[in-house]
Protein backbone atom coordinates (compact mmCIF):
# COMPACT_ATOMS: atom_id res chain seq x y z
CA UNK A 1 0.00 0.00 0.00
CA UNK A 2 1.04 3.13 -1.43
CA UNK A 3 0.56 5.45 2.77
CA UNK A 4 1.29 8.62 1.20
CA UNK A 5 -1.27 8.39 -1.60
CA UNK A 6 -3.54 7.04 0.80
CA UNK A 7 -2.62 10.32 2.90
CA UNK A 8 -3.22 12.59 0.10
CA UNK A 9 -6.16 11.35 -0.79
CA UNK A 10 -7.66 11.82 2.67
CA UNK A 11 -6.41 14.88 3.59
CA UNK A 12 -5.16 16.64 0.29
CA UNK A 13 -1.81 17.06 -1.14
CA UNK A 14 0.89 19.25 1.08
CA UNK A 15 2.94 21.86 -1.09
CA UNK A 16 5.73 24.15 0.06
CA UNK A 17 7.55 26.35 -1.34
CA UNK A 18 11.06 27.57 0.74
CA UNK A 19 12.91 30.69 0.07
CA UNK A 20 16.16 29.08 -0.99
CA UNK A 21 16.62 29.79 -4.63
CA UNK A 22 17.98 26.18 -4.91
CA UNK A 23 15.59 24.00 -3.38
CA UNK A 24 12.62 26.26 -4.62
CA UNK A 25 13.46 25.21 -8.18
CA UNK A 26 13.82 21.96 -7.00
CA UNK A 27 10.44 21.51 -5.73
CA UNK A 28 8.56 23.47 -8.66
CA UNK A 29 8.42 22.96 -12.37
CA UNK A 30 6.38 25.09 -15.30
CA UNK A 31 3.73 23.17 -16.76
CA UNK A 32 0.84 24.55 -19.56
CA UNK A 33 -1.13 24.96 -16.33
CA UNK A 34 1.58 27.10 -14.47
CA UNK A 35 3.46 26.43 -11.82
CA UNK A 36 3.58 23.36 -10.50
CA UNK A 37 4.98 22.66 -6.90
CA UNK A 38 5.90 19.05 -5.48
CA UNK A 39 3.99 17.51 -2.51
CA UNK A 40 6.12 17.08 0.57
CA UNK A 41 4.58 14.04 1.22
CA UNK A 42 4.10 11.65 -2.08
CA UNK A 43 6.27 13.69 -4.15
CA UNK A 44 3.58 14.52 -6.68
CA UNK A 45 4.03 17.69 -9.28
CA UNK A 46 0.60 19.77 -7.94
CA UNK A 47 -0.53 22.53 -10.31
CA UNK A 48 -1.34 25.66 -8.54
CA UNK A 49 0.10 28.26 -5.54
CA UNK A 50 1.32 26.36 -2.74
CA UNK A 51 0.05 25.44 0.45
CA UNK A 52 2.93 26.65 2.60
CA UNK A 53 6.14 29.14 2.00
CA UNK A 54 9.45 30.51 4.18
CA UNK A 55 12.48 29.22 5.14
CA UNK A 56 13.48 25.53 4.41
CA UNK A 57 13.88 25.32 8.19
CA UNK A 58 10.20 26.29 9.10
CA UNK A 59 8.47 23.79 6.87
CA UNK A 60 6.05 21.34 8.69
CA UNK A 61 7.17 18.11 9.25
CA UNK A 62 5.25 16.17 6.70
CA UNK A 63 5.75 12.31 7.64
CA UNK A 64 6.24 10.19 4.28
CA UNK A 65 7.74 6.53 3.85
CA UNK A 66 7.58 3.93 6.81
CA UNK A 67 7.05 7.07 9.27
CA UNK A 68 3.54 7.70 7.50
CA UNK A 69 2.68 4.28 7.96
CA UNK A 70 3.62 4.13 11.61
CA UNK A 71 1.46 7.13 11.79
CA UNK A 72 -1.73 5.65 10.58
CA UNK A 73 -0.41 2.41 13.02
CA UNK A 74 -0.73 4.81 15.94
CA UNK A 75 -3.85 5.93 15.01
CA UNK A 76 -5.51 2.33 14.97
CA UNK A 77 -4.02 1.24 18.38
CA UNK A 78 -5.68 4.73 19.79
CA UNK A 79 -8.62 3.39 18.27
CA UNK A 80 -8.79 0.83 20.07
CA UNK A 81 -7.96 2.06 23.21
CA UNK A 82 -10.73 4.88 22.84
CA UNK A 83 -13.19 1.73 22.27
CA UNK A 84 -11.63 -0.18 25.30
CA UNK A 85 -12.14 3.31 27.42
CA UNK A 86 -15.72 3.49 26.31
CA UNK A 87 -16.72 -0.01 27.55
CA UNK A 88 -14.45 0.53 30.74
CA UNK A 89 -17.23 3.96 31.07
CA UNK A 90 -19.88 1.51 30.90
CA UNK A 91 -19.03 -0.73 32.98
CA UNK A 92 -18.27 2.03 35.80
CA UNK A 93 -21.88 2.88 35.17
CA UNK A 94 -23.57 -0.31 35.04
CA UNK A 95 -21.76 -1.31 38.74
CA UNK A 96 -23.13 2.36 39.91
CA UNK A 97 -26.38 1.92 38.39
CA UNK A 98 -26.00 -1.55 40.31
CA UNK A 99 -25.09 -0.32 43.52
CA UNK A 100 -28.38 1.97 43.68
CA UNK A 101 -30.51 -0.28 42.93
CA UNK A 102 -28.95 -3.20 44.83
CA UNK A 103 -31.39 -4.27 47.09
CA UNK A 104 -34.24 -4.27 44.65
CA UNK A 105 -31.99 -6.77 42.27
CA UNK A 106 -31.39 -8.91 45.22
CA UNK A 107 -34.94 -9.34 46.12
CA UNK A 108 -35.92 -9.98 42.52
CA UNK A 109 -32.99 -12.37 41.81
CA UNK A 110 -34.20 -14.19 44.92
CA UNK A 111 -37.88 -14.57 43.78
CA UNK A 112 -37.00 -15.42 40.53
CA UNK A 113 -34.35 -18.21 41.39
CA UNK A 114 -36.99 -21.06 42.15
CA UNK A 115 -38.79 -20.45 39.34
CA UNK A 116 -35.75 -21.55 36.93
CA UNK A 117 -34.73 -24.56 38.11
CA UNK A 118 -37.49 -26.49 36.52
CA UNK A 119 -36.38 -25.27 33.58
CA UNK A 120 -32.51 -25.50 34.57
CA UNK A 121 -32.96 -29.25 35.29
CA UNK A 122 -34.48 -29.91 32.03
CA UNK A 123 -31.52 -28.77 30.20
CA UNK A 124 -28.80 -29.69 32.53
CA UNK A 125 -27.98 -26.80 34.37
CA UNK A 126 -26.96 -26.76 37.56
CA UNK A 127 -27.76 -23.99 39.23
CA UNK A 128 -26.29 -24.65 42.72
CA UNK A 129 -22.66 -25.30 40.92
CA UNK A 130 -23.10 -22.31 38.00
CA UNK A 131 -20.37 -19.88 38.53
CA UNK A 132 -23.03 -17.02 36.83
CA UNK A 133 -24.83 -17.43 39.82
CA UNK A 134 -22.41 -17.58 42.55
CA UNK A 135 -20.71 -13.93 41.07
CA UNK A 136 -24.05 -12.79 40.98
CA UNK A 137 -24.42 -14.11 45.04
CA UNK A 138 -21.05 -12.62 45.60
CA UNK A 139 -22.07 -9.17 44.22
CA UNK A 140 -24.80 -8.65 46.37
CA UNK A 141 -22.41 -9.54 48.60
CA UNK A 142 -20.30 -6.33 48.42
CA UNK A 143 -21.09 -3.48 50.57
CA UNK A 144 -21.71 -0.24 48.81
CA UNK A 145 -18.43 1.32 49.65
CA UNK A 146 -16.46 -1.58 48.27
CA UNK A 147 -19.07 -1.08 44.72
CA UNK A 148 -18.41 2.51 44.58
CA UNK A 149 -14.63 1.80 44.65
CA UNK A 150 -15.00 -1.35 42.50
CA UNK A 151 -16.65 1.74 39.90
CA UNK A 152 -14.27 4.05 40.73
CA UNK A 153 -10.64 1.82 39.54
CA UNK A 154 -12.74 0.91 36.29
CA UNK A 155 -13.56 4.70 35.77
CA UNK A 156 -9.14 5.60 36.50
CA UNK A 157 -8.70 2.07 34.09
CA UNK A 158 -10.76 4.12 31.44
CA UNK A 159 -9.26 7.48 32.31
CA UNK A 160 -5.68 5.71 31.36
CA UNK A 161 -6.98 4.62 28.38
CA UNK A 162 -8.81 7.75 27.15
CA UNK A 163 -4.99 9.64 27.62
CA UNK A 164 -3.16 6.90 26.08
CA UNK A 165 -5.73 7.38 23.06
CA UNK A 166 -5.20 11.41 22.68
CA UNK A 167 -1.51 11.25 22.82
CA UNK A 168 -1.42 8.34 20.24
CA UNK A 169 -3.93 10.26 17.93
CA UNK A 170 -1.90 13.11 18.57
CA UNK A 171 1.41 11.63 17.42
CA UNK A 172 3.23 13.07 20.99
CA UNK A 173 6.53 11.86 22.33
CA UNK A 174 4.67 11.96 25.41
CA UNK A 175 1.94 9.66 24.11
CA UNK A 176 4.12 6.58 23.22
CA UNK A 177 5.61 6.56 26.89
CA UNK A 178 2.75 6.40 28.71
CA UNK A 179 1.29 4.27 26.23
CA UNK A 180 4.37 1.56 26.86
CA UNK A 181 4.28 2.38 30.35
CA UNK A 182 0.69 2.10 30.97
CA UNK A 183 0.47 -1.13 28.75
CA UNK A 184 3.45 -2.51 30.27
CA UNK A 185 2.19 -2.43 33.88
CA UNK A 186 -1.14 -3.90 33.49
CA UNK A 187 0.39 -6.89 31.31
CA UNK A 188 1.34 -8.73 34.93
CA UNK A 189 -2.68 -8.98 35.52
CA UNK A 190 -3.49 -10.08 32.22
CA UNK A 191 -1.05 -12.97 32.57
CA UNK A 192 -2.70 -13.82 35.89
CA UNK A 193 -6.24 -13.57 34.38
CA UNK A 194 -4.91 -16.49 31.50
CA UNK A 195 -3.71 -18.66 35.04
CA UNK A 196 -6.69 -18.57 35.69
CA UNK A 197 -9.20 -19.58 32.65
CA UNK A 198 -7.81 -19.08 29.33
CA UNK A 199 -10.47 -17.12 27.15
CA UNK A 200 -9.74 -16.40 23.07
CA UNK A 201 -10.77 -12.72 24.31
CA UNK A 202 -8.16 -12.48 26.93
CA UNK A 203 -5.19 -14.23 24.60
CA UNK A 204 -6.18 -11.54 21.62
CA UNK A 205 -5.59 -8.47 24.42
CA UNK A 206 -2.86 -9.93 25.60
CA UNK A 207 -1.19 -10.35 22.48
CA UNK A 208 -2.11 -6.92 21.06
CA UNK A 209 -0.93 -5.88 24.16
CA UNK A 210 2.43 -7.39 23.83
CA UNK A 211 3.06 -6.41 20.23
CA UNK A 212 1.85 -2.55 21.07
CA UNK A 213 4.49 -2.09 23.63
CA UNK A 214 7.45 -4.13 21.35
CA UNK A 215 6.47 -1.86 18.78
CA UNK A 216 6.33 1.38 20.27
CA UNK A 217 9.60 0.95 22.14
CA UNK A 218 11.69 -0.42 18.80
CA UNK A 219 10.08 1.68 16.29
CA UNK A 220 10.06 4.87 18.19
CA UNK A 221 13.54 3.81 19.50
CA UNK A 222 12.05 4.88 23.51
CA UNK A 223 13.82 4.55 26.81
CA UNK A 224 17.20 5.10 24.39
CA UNK A 225 16.67 1.85 22.72
CA UNK A 226 18.57 2.68 19.35
CA UNK A 227 20.13 5.64 19.71
CA UNK A 228 16.78 6.88 21.43
CA UNK A 229 15.05 10.51 20.77
CA UNK A 230 18.01 11.88 19.05
CA UNK A 231 18.04 9.16 16.53
CA UNK A 232 14.28 8.92 16.34
CA UNK A 233 14.07 13.02 15.49
CA UNK A 234 17.01 12.53 13.18
CA UNK A 235 15.35 9.88 11.11
CA UNK A 236 12.22 11.76 10.62
CA UNK A 237 14.49 14.97 9.38
CA UNK A 238 16.33 12.48 7.33
CA UNK A 239 13.23 11.42 5.59
CA UNK A 240 11.72 14.24 4.86
CA UNK A 241 11.54 15.74 1.38
CA UNK A 242 13.08 18.81 1.99
CA UNK A 243 16.12 17.08 3.44
CA UNK A 244 16.93 14.68 0.32
CA UNK A 245 16.65 17.29 -2.02
CA UNK A 246 19.16 19.63 -0.21
CA UNK A 247 21.51 16.58 -0.09
CA UNK A 248 21.34 16.43 -3.97
CA UNK A 249 21.87 20.06 -4.11
CA UNK A 250 25.04 19.66 -1.66
CA UNK A 251 26.18 16.85 -3.78
CA UNK A 252 29.39 18.30 -6.05
CA UNK A 253 28.39 17.62 -10.05
CA UNK A 254 30.94 16.10 -12.42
Amino acid sequence: MDWALRACGWRGHYTYAPDEAQLRDRLSVDTVAGQAWRCLRCGTFVPGDPVGSGPADHAPEVPRGRLLRDRWLMRALAIERLLRGLLLVLAAVVVFEFRSSRETMRAAFDKDEPLLRPFADQIGWDIDRSKLVRLAGEAFDLSNTALMWIAIAILGYAGLQVIEAVGLWLVKRWGEYFSAVATSIFLPLEIYELTEKITALRIVALVINIAAVVWLVYSKRLFGLRGGGAAYHAEHHAESLLSVERSAIAVPTQ
